[in-house]
């Protein structure tokens, strides 16, 4: 089988070093860092063994750069479902989380996803659900941390008011005589 070589005319050495300084993303370098191998005469096998990946993707690859040149590095939009938050949306949330709960009328002292959805619902109109809601935390960069427990100390009138309450003898038989013998 004769190897493929890459023929679009404007994939050249130059022009994909260019773009690899332009475009961020480790895939989108690893892709332009396998063409620059391909043109400088690899063969796709040896490719798919050096970056890790299946000779089936070199081959993609390479196809996909013959039919659409330099523009076949960059990753296109993939499909999917639409957020239900609007930018002006995103960003009421986003400054709402520099701020406490409570300035909003919620009765939470931190944010966590039950807390977003209930401010979401409340200012923004949006339904979401907790686990979407801890997504948007993550990825708008707050990061959730455990809750800190704070022990109430028991003073002196709290612990005898306890320890009334669990007497199971009625206050006036306290004394310890029951009956004129002491036994039940």
């Amino acid at each position: 089988m004769k190897p493929l070589k890459l023929s679009h005319p404007s994939l050249t050495r130059k022009t994909l070093l260019r773009e690899a300084e332009t475009i961020p993303g480790a895939w989108n370098g690893i892709r332009i860092a396998g063409l620059l191998l391909l043109l400088a005469g690899w063969k796709s096998t040896a490719v798919s063994r050096l970056f890790g990946v299946s000779r089936q993707a070199v081959v993609d690859w390479i196809g996909k750069a013959n039919r659409k040149g330099l523009d076949s590095v960059v990753d296109e939009p993939r499909p999917g479902r639409p957020t239900r938050m609007d930018p002006a949306t995103r960003r009421k949330l986003e400054k709402a989380l520099t701020k406490s709960p409570q300035d909003f009328g919620l009765h939470r002292t931190r944010w966590d996803g039950v807390v977003v959805v209930e401010f979401l619902q409340k200012v923004c109109n949006v339904q979401l659900h907790p686990r979407q809601a801890r997504n948007w935390l993550k990825h708008l960069g707050f990061v959730l941390k455990q809750p800190i427990y704070r022990y109430i100390q028991a003073t002196n009138e709290g612990v005898g008011k306890f320890r009334r309450g669990l007497k199971k003898t009625p206050p006036n038989l306290r004394t310890g005589r029951v009956g004129s013998t002491g036994f039940c």
